[in-house]
């Protein structure tokens, strides 16, 4: 009887969409940060209409964060629909519209503007049809929610090169971009927090097991949207530092009904978890910086959100699923604890370096190497998995 896994002949690197968009995007993440540092310090310059700030934060959501949600989506959805999965050509042609996208931005000031910005937001339009269709046509309706944040990440996009090219710059599409992807993080870091800690207290270490989803954590996703809106939309405000409080209060109680503290025996758990603990955290800090400026910097709370949160969590889930969807056993080796080490001391230190400013430099390049070692660690530890076919146990 023929399988989905043998449904499929051609190369193993497009056989899930996990291989292609994980490697590509996990080693992208970990090089372009060294081509940061640098633009930051004015000792280079790219051939990008972008200021080198925007450019930064740009590629990291629209390049990174993308790459990283559809590998994670394309391996999702078949077992949400019964589908099969994007492989082969189409799969190949994917990938070839997010390089052309990464290539368009570096390359914008010989494209123009309007090219590079249609060349981008190509590959973002082509993932929500893909994942419309795939939903619809498998009837998988308690699913659609999925496509909102994507939707709202195209917008955002498309926002960012209008608003960088008219204005200068482009804080809001960031803002927007920041919001669309932590929401992505609240929803399924909702799902798979519980379910994978649920199934590891069960086998090994019984007792009080995670709650389950409901109501709560449904209003706590609700405030913590309505705070980023806020602070998307409106100026810099106290009440939208309370209201970001608010979200991050709910959201330590909803990190606590899913019993992470049970779950240190096993790093692939465990991590899950501090990667989570960073949403509160950077609500806290994001809404201490509305409430006392002068005080708390901003930078703080972005940096606990994007690189701690989204960081830490797209990275331990790129590490379980290919693990997992490679066939190899659900342990965290040297490599892979080295990896959410140095992920988790890159969040910190970058955190550290918004209140410290006498110590910045040595921070910031603590964070990037950490960055790097975490991101193009993970692509060279795992790129002979993503290009062999499954090992079959």
């Amino acid at each position: 009887m023929a399988t989905r896994q043998n449904l499929y002949d051609g190369p193993a690197l497009l056989s899930f969409g996990f291989r292609p968009f994980f490697l590509l995007g996990s080693l992208f993440a970990g090089f372009s940060i060294l081509l940061w540092l640098p633009q930051f310090y004015g000792e280079l310059e790219l051939a990008t209409l972008f200021p080198p700030l925007d450019w930064h934060v740009h590629e990291m959501f629209f390049g990174y964060v993308t790459a990283v949600v559809t590998g994670f989506l394309f391996t999702a959805v078949p077992n949400w629909t019964g589908r099969m999965p994007i492989r082969g050509n189409p799969l190949l042609l994917l990938v070839l519209i997010w390089i052309g996208g990464r290539i368009a931005v570096l390359a914008s000031a010989y494209l123009g503007w309007l090219t590079a910005m249609f060349a981008d937001i190509a590959f973002l339009a082509a993932i929500v049809l893909v994942i419309g269709n795939e939903i619809t046509a498998g009837k998988n309706w308690k699913n659609i929610k999925v496509l909102l944040p994507l939707i709202v990440l195209l917008a955002a996009n498309t926002g960012f090169h209008l608003e960088a090219h008219f204005t200068g710059t482009a804080v809001t599409s960031g803002r927007l971009a920041l919001a669309a992807a932590l929401t992505l993080i609240m929803i399924i870091g909702g799902r798979i927090i519980p379910s994978f800690t649920r199934n590891w207290l069960v086998r090994e270490n019984p007792g009080r097991l995670p709650a389950k989803i409901g109501r709560f954590d449904f209003i706590s996703i609700a405030v913590a949207v309505l705070a980023l809106v806020a602070w998307v939309l409106s100026d810099d405000r106290p009440e939208i530092g309370v209201l970001l409080m608010a979200a991050a209060l709910l959201h330590v109680i909803r990190l606590g009904r899913w019993a992470g503290d049970r779950t240190p025996r096993d790093p692939l758990v465990a991590i899950l978890h501090v990667g989570y603990l960073f949403v509160p955290l950077g609500y806290t800090l994001l809404g201490s910086s509305q409430i006392w400026p002068d005080e708390v910097p901003a930078a703080a709370g972005i940096h606990a959100l994007s690189v701690g949160a989204i960081g830490t969590m797209t990275l331990s889930v790129m590490v379980r699923a290919t693990l997992g969807h490679t066939g190899q056993a659900l342990k965290a080796g040297f490599a892979s604890n080295m990896i959410f080490s140095s992920i988790v001391v890159s969040a910190l230190a970058r955190i550290a370096a918004a209140f410290l400013p006498d110590q910045t430099d040595i921070l910031l390049h603590l964070a990037a190497f950490t960055w790097f070692a975490a991101f193009a660690g993970f692509g060279i530890v795992f790129a002979p998995a993503m290009v062999k076919p499954r090992v079959q146990q």
